[in-house]
């Protein structure tokens, strides 16, 4: 299956390209999937028909569903919840609904992670379009698998022994019931869903990210911002698509101004994005709405490029042999020497940018030796690995 995901600040149009790709890839002969991952859908809205939290066929061989937090949640979290439920009860707070219990904040993606990876492994479709929420919740959202993955492997075998202690001795002298060997399972198997996910999402050769952009200065920020944490997490980028173009000429005196400004923004993104391929969708004269204006959006956009196939492939991370021993470069553009903090712990190298940080376990070859410093070069992070480590060095 191929899985493409669509982001980008909220406005810019990226839901209108998702469903644009969706015909676009249906018209192909591809079977192609839109799911839309937002927790505020408009999926229906751009391709005007009703869908729903299940797949809903629009054309020959395009489906589209707008996914319902709730009805993932009940299916992924539900030993979870029953244990809520009752601990709630035996501390007498009876005030809280069960459906206020089914979703903690940050949990909606998530769950939406997991009816992505139910499309997968089912295989009914060759190609998977996601139309993610705006830029900061995508990033939530493809950096839990990253998180949760330190948790599975450091915490949570701690946990599980520390309960099944425990639990004989909770209820009666705390009044507290403990989690069952059941929920502690359906824990386990969330965790292992969402590696399988983070798996699927950092494959090169099943899964890319597009960036939508319009030709303003404040979005084209957000996007290389977007841009560089993609690449922090091992993430594909292989096209950035720049929406609402206004034309160079004929624009009239009121648009003339605008028009400059759009085309020098237009050649700044290829400039700085480069060499990802830039696309470019201009601004119609009508509302893309429907899939009639949609179907014209997509062949705007990818002329006659089919809209499914890879534009690009980088290479987040290498390892190379130096004198001093070896080199890992990490592509991080448009980040400042200032903004990036390392540290390492036995074979866990931990990399912080900003908000976000990225726990790498390091590959066979750097096993065993010891971080001796890093510097950043034309957007490459390159640290040098030396002889054997001591236990912990920050940098």
């Amino acid at each position: 299956m191929r899985v493409i995901l669509y982001t980008g600040k909220g406005g810019v149009g990226k839901t209108s390209l998702a469903a644009a790709t969706g015909i676009a890839s249906a018209a192909s002969g591809k079977k192609t999937i839109v799911v839309s991952t937002d927790a505020a859908h408009s999926l229906g809205d751009s391709f005007d028909w009703e869908l729903s939290d299940e797949p809903v066929k629009i054309r020959e061989n395009l489906w589209a569903q707008e996914i319902s937090t709730l009805y993932s949640a009940e299916k992924s979290w539900g030993k979870v919840q029953e244990y809520l439920s009752a601990l709630l009860v035996s501390q007498n707070l009876k005030d809280i609904t069960k459906d206020e219990l089914i979703v903690f904040p940050g949990l909606e993606e998530l769950f939406s992670m997991l009816e992505i990876l139910n499309h997968y492994k089912e295989g009914k479709y060759d190609v998977l379009i996601i139309d993610c929420a705006p830029t900061g919740e995508t990033l939530r959202l493809l950096s839990f698998p990253e998180v949760l993955k330190w948790w599975l492997e450091k915490i949570f075998p701690v946990e599980k022994l520390l309960v099944k202690i425990a639990r004989p001795i909770s209820k009666p002298l705390l009044g507290v019931p403990m989690p069952s060997d059941d929920t502690l399972d359906g824990i386990a198997e969330l965790f292992e869903q969402l590696r399988e996910m983070h798996h699927i999402l950092t494959d090169q050769t099943v899964t890319s990210v597009r960036i939508v952009v319009n030709p303003e200065k404040m979005v084209i920020r957000e996007a290389e911002r977007s841009f560089m944490y993609l690449n922090l997490y091992g993430f594909n980028t292989d096209a950035v698509i720049v929406n609402r173009l206004l034309p160079s000429v004929n624009l009239g005196q009121y648009f003339e101004k605008w028009g400059e400004v759009h085309h020098t923004y237009l050649q700044y993104i290829k400039d700085q994005f480069n060499p990802v391929p830039v696309f470019i969708v201009p601004l119609f004269t009508e509302e893309v709405v429907g899939l009639e204006a949609l179907a014209k959006m997509g062949v705007e956009c990818f002329g006659e490029n089919p809209p499914d196939q890879f534009f690009f492939r980088g290479q987040s991370q290498k390892i190379s042999q130096a004198e001093e021993g070896y080199v890992l470069e990490m592509s991080l553009p448009f980040v400042e020497k200032g903004d990036i903090s390392l540290s390492q712990k036995g074979d866990e190298l931990t990399v912080k940018v900003g908000d976000y940080k990225r726990n790498i376990f390091l590959p066979r070859k750097l096993l065993g030796r010891e971080a001796l410093g890093a510097k950043l070069e034309n957007g490459e992070l390159k640290i040098t690995f030396g002889g054997a480590k001591s236990d912990k060095q920050t940098m």
